[in-house]
């Protein structure tokens, strides 16, 4: 028979508490990693759609396209190709660094 005041009780909320912050943390750098991964997707589809536009001699429409993401876009002409370059943050502070993409069409306007 165990002495009076020696049970058990509370045990599980106190390993509860201990354990409920870890579960959380882990919880929100799993949506942080998701949501990281989401904007790459736009940032790419976003790369290529300016591409094509800026091959097309659209240049304003494919700023437009950029800015719709919130990136910065960098553009070379060379060889018959216009090549884009984007980059943004990520849009949660997880340690990935800022995001980028790139892409390439042909250039028929110039």
């Amino acid at each position: 028979m165990r002495p009076a005041g020696l049970d058990d009780r509370g045990a599980v909320t106190a390993e509860f508490a201990v354990a409920l912050p870890a579960v959380v943390l882990v919880l929100a750098l799993g949506l942080g990693a998701l949501s990281a991964g989401a904007a790459a997707v736009r940032l790419q589809h976003a790369a290529a759609e300016s591409a094509r536009l800026f091959g097309r001699g659209d240049d304003a429409g494919a700023r437009a396209v950029v800015a719709g993401v919130g990136a910065t876009v960098e553009v070379r002409r060379a060889d018959a190709l216009v090549c884009v370059d984007v980059a943004a943050p990520a849009p949660v502070p997880l340690p990935v660094g800022p995001l980028s993409a790139r892409s390439c069409a042909l250039d028929g306007g110039g």
